[in-house]
């Protein structure tokens, strides 16, 4: 059974970093699609960034320049590093792992990003 952990949120000032890591258990990492999404109060959860097996990238409009998804497959883990962080970005950050052409889609607990202005 696959499960994720996601770690490094917290508060931060506007302009500040943080980077988010998420581990993934079992030996599917490898060949997963990984994917951070956010969800703010009132809000649906939406995209942030997605990394294929290939490492190919996918960004949301709102964080491209600001944002940078990337995977260490030897840890089963993926990372965002998030720069020049904005009030807008204050939301509950969720990781997620997708296995192509199977039914393996798991979602993490979440990850309390606060960006203060």
């Amino acid at each position: 059974q696959v499960q994720v952990v996601e770690s490094g949120g917290g508060l931060v000032q506007a302009g500040g970093s943080l980077r988010l890591s998420c581990a993934a258990s079992g030996n599917i990492f490898s060949i997963s699609i990984m994917g951070w999404y956010r969800q703010a109060p009132g809000k649906q959860r939406e995209l942030v960034a997605t990394i294929g097996s290939m490492s190919r990238t996918n960004y949301a409009d709102s964080v491209k320049g600001r944002f940078t998804i990337s995977r260490d497959n030897a840890k089963n883990t993926v990372y965002l590093q998030m720069n020049d962080l904005k009030p807008e970005d204050t939301a509950v950050y969720y990781c997620n792992v997708k296995v192509p052409l199977t039914r393996i889609d798991v979602w993490g607990q979440g990850t309390q990003v606060t960006v203060s202005s």
